[in-house]
């Protein structure tokens, strides 16, 4: 293409990009050039077509979808998982302008650290007059109980995240600090994934700075702070209806860390332990996902349900590291921005070199007159809140108004609450493009960048992500407004080598062997053993009764009555083609499947997803007999790739064994409670028919015995033979051999009571022959089989 025909795509690109007048913009410079380190992908993007970067742009959100990539939607009837909003078109920062940024990151950094060692220790801040007393004294997120105590790491910070913006002037300023527990470093890792498949034939020679390295130092610097404990690191969640545990879940899987739930910890003796299937392992280090006053209801919150008991304790006793240490909360109160400049001059006699946004605290009179006789440039909210000043609620006021008009007058709130106030300058947020119904145009946009302590010393990650607004309101940049999330490109002037996390390291190469298995997450793999394999079996039992009330045409027929009293007593409402109670069981499956993201597969994950959904959508069928026959195979072809994915794709560690005996159990018990009924000689003509069928041996039962169904054929194939992998000593099989490799790592040969309770039934079935086994005996087994889960729950799961 030459160079005519490619301004004039170029501007046809820009044909609809206006920016504002007297507000910065991350394409245009002020007199309306393209900035030089857009040029390379403006030119790319006026070469594609609107099919093109149609396909294009539902490619990264196909890789989004595919990852499980979410975020929760609060609304005044709950939450539900929404699709990740991603805005295809990155933001764009140059070299050099990158480089001032990291630099007034890292120095903004320290200064936050020392600052956090001093409001927990000497407290010189306050006492030289640099921070007036009341401000951190009923800041909520200053938590008295730790005072004094002194981090085991040395330091009080680890990882925080920065949300800054470009003035008009075109400088960039910090509007939000992130010490509590900063989400986000995930969430870009995944926009980065998709962006780059967005665009795919640009991406690899656009110099773009790699995030790899950045996790890399991140993770090892993590395990250095183990020191020479033996204990693990971990990451602390609040568990999978947060608004941001998909990220919890993916940056464990990621960097190869537990992810822990109060539950799953116990202090003993001053020292954090994790309970696992093997006992209590100690734990050494905790990246901290949920806010610190929840941490420990025994000496914070004495209501929170998200904590430990002891865990002040075990910091205090220094037998644990914790990022961000307990109470790092307060650096996010927006009144301290009004002293943080005079701090870092009268500390380090340097200005910020990046600076946050003008901040007034109105409980000073002369600071409380410049508020006053300036309303209408003024965004004025809570002192302590830590919620940025674009993220307007009820309790914010701009240019001398309240939002929704409810209030009364901006002076008097002033006047009657003015030392719980700051005024702020209302500077006007920089715009960046973003394809909006296919036009490209200009939308507000806010930066989160993030920064880590590593081994040496603060490292900046080369991008992170931005808020953008759909709409040219600078207000509703939130998601849960509307808003969308882009990529953030550092571009380099040199080619940039491929990194990745698994970078080849020095020495000879070794094979780790898996961590320990937490209680819970055993717990919830196991349940989703069952629950998937109970609702298998309500699925084959729901299918022979459709099919039996198509043939009679008659719910009165004696066995379809039969089939369906047993559906019923089972807890299944046969009266509906589609019972509720099946879509309860798939939905507890996906609950305990989400209770493990970070252990389970993200295809498995996609697979119980699609059960339910599946379910979900067959609720408003009505029409009984051979429809919903068709919906039941519809399930189970559904439910035999769920069990693909779990035999071929998962590696066979303990969590993969919880799950096989939770099958295993179900199985068998269900087995047992089908032949009590359906190998009954007082059972209606077709019941051994049915056995067989709803225990998927038909073909085999076809081929093994030239005689029809009776009663000792049916046992023989469903009770006595290990060869059927639906009989009830194949799944005894099974328990053998998985909770042998579960109690392997004890290193002992003893037997435990499981144990014994399954040899002992594998034994006695091993030994019997069909003419033994009548109901008494299948119902002695099945209270066997109970009693084997029983024993699996004392020994492993409690």
């Amino acid at each position: 293409m030459n160079n005519a025909a490619h301004s004039r795509k170029t501007g046809d690109l820009l044909a609809g990009y206006h920016p504002q007048n007297g507000i910065a913009d991350e394409l245009m410079q002020a007199d309306g050039r393209i900035r030089p380190v857009w040029e390379p992908f403006i030119n790319f993007l006026a070469g594609l077509g609107p099919q093109d970067l149609a396909r294009r742009f539902a490619r990264g959100d196909q890789y989004l979808q595919d990852a499980g990539v979410y975020f929760r939607q609060y609304t005044d009837t709950g939450s539900t998982e929404r699709n990740w909003p991603l805005s295809h078109i990155p933001v764009v920062i140059g070299p050099d302008e990158w480089k001032t940024l990291s630099e007034g990151i890292v120095q903004r950094a320290e200064l936050l650290e020392r600052v956090m060692a001093d409001l927990y220790g000497p407290g010189e801040l306050v006492s030289s007059g640099l921070l007036p007393p009341e401000l951190i004294t009923r800041n909520p997120e200053w938590l008295r109980p730790v005072v004094g105590t002194k981090p085991r790491s040395g330091h009080f910070l680890h990882l925080l995240a920065f949300e800054i913006g470009r003035s008009p002037d075109g400088s960039w300023f910090v509007l939000g600090d992130r010490a509590q527990a900063p989400s986000g470093p995930g969430f870009a890792l995944e926009n980065r994934m998709a962006t780059s498949r967005v665009f795919f034939d640009h991406f690899p020679t656009a110099n773009v700075a790699r995030l790899a390295s950045f996790f890399r130092g991140f993770r090892d610097a993590l395990n250095e702070l183990r020191g020479t404990s033996e204990g693990r690191v971990a990451i602390l969640t609040p568990g999978q209806h947060t608004d941001t545990y998909f990220e919890h879940a993916y940056i464990a899987r990621y960097l190869g860390l537990m992810l822990l739930e109060s539950e799953d910890l116990r202090v003993e003796k001053g020292e954090l332990m994790v309970r696992t299937i093997h006992g209590p392992q100690p734990v050494s280090v905790i990246w901290r996902r949920l806010d610190s006053r929840f941490s420990d209801p025994l000496e914070l919150d004495e209501g929170s349900a998200l904590g430990t008991p002891g865990m002040v304790a075990a910091l205090r006793n220094e037998a644990l590291t914790m990022l961000n240490c307990l109470g790092s909360g307060v650096l996010e109160a927006r009144a301290l921005m009004a002293f943080l400049p005079r701090i870092a001059r009268t500390w380090t006699g340097e200005p910020l070199k990046l600076p946050n946004i003008a901040t007034w605290w109105c409980g000073q009179p002369n600071e409380l007159n410049h508020v006053r006789n300036n309303l209408s440039d003024m965004m004025i909210g809570r002192a302590l809140s830590t919620s940025l000043p674009f993220d307007m609620d009820a309790a914010t006021a701009l240019g001398g108004s309240f939002r929704d008009g409810a209030q009364g007058p901006v002076e008097d709130w002033l006047k009657e609450d003015a030392a719980n106030l700051v005024g702020q300058e209302a500077v006007s947020l920089s715009t960046t493009p973003a394809m909006i119904d296919g036009q490209l145009v200009p939308r507000p946009m806010v930066v989160r960048v993030f920064a880590a302590r590593t081994a040496d010393g603060w490292t900046v990650m080369p991008g992170g992500y931005a808020r953008i607004g759909r709409t040219e309101d600078p207000t509703a940049l939130a998601m849960q407004s509307g808003g969308s999330v882009a990529d953030v490109w550092v571009i380099g002037d040199e080619p940039v080598v491929a990194d990745s996390l698994t970078k080849q390291a020095a020495g000879p190469f070794v094979r780790r062997t898996p961590g320990e298995l937490p209680t819970r997450a055993a717990d919830n793999l196991f349940w989703l053993g069952r629950y998937v394999e109970r609702a298998e079996s309500q699925v084959r039992k729901l299918r022979a009764y459709h099919l039996r009330l198509e043939d009679a045409g008659d719910k009165t027929n004696p066995l379809v009555a039969y089939l369906g009293d047993f559906i019923g007593r089972q807890g299944m409402d046969v009266d509906h083609p589609v019972p509720r109670q099946l879509l309860s069981l798939f939905q507890l499956a996906r609950g305990c499947a989400g209770k493990v993201r970070d252990r389970f597969s993200t295809d498995g994950w996609h697979a119980v997803a699609d059960l339910e959904t599946s379910v979900r959508e067959m609720s408003d069928l009505q029409q009984a007999g051979d429809e919903t026959v068709r919906a039941m195979t519809v399930l189970l072809r559904k439910l035999a790739g769920f069990s693909g994915l779990v035999h071929e794709n998962m590696f066979r560690s303990a969590g993969w064994r919880f799950l096989t005996m939770g099958r295993a159990i179900e199985r068998a018990e269900n087995i047992a409670a089908l032949l009590i009924d359906f190998a009954d000689a007082r059972a209606p003509a077709g019941s051994f028919d049915i056995a067989v069928e709803v225990g998927d041996s038909t073909m085999t039962h076809r081929r093994r015995y030239s005689v029809s169904s009776n009663r000792n054929t049916v046992i023989d194939m469903m009770v006595l033979d290990k060869a059927n992998p639906r009989s009830i000593l194949a799944q005894l099989e099974q328990l053998c051999e998985q909770e042998a490799e579960v109690r392997a790592p004890d290193n002992t040969d003893q037997m435990t009571t499981l144990s014994r309770r399954i040899l002992r039934l594998h034994t006695e079935i091993t030994t019997a022959i069909p003419e033994e086994i009548d109901r008494k005996r299948l119902e002695a087994i099945r209270k066997k089989i109970i009693g084997i889960s029983d024993a699996m729950t004392t020994e492993y799961l409690n």
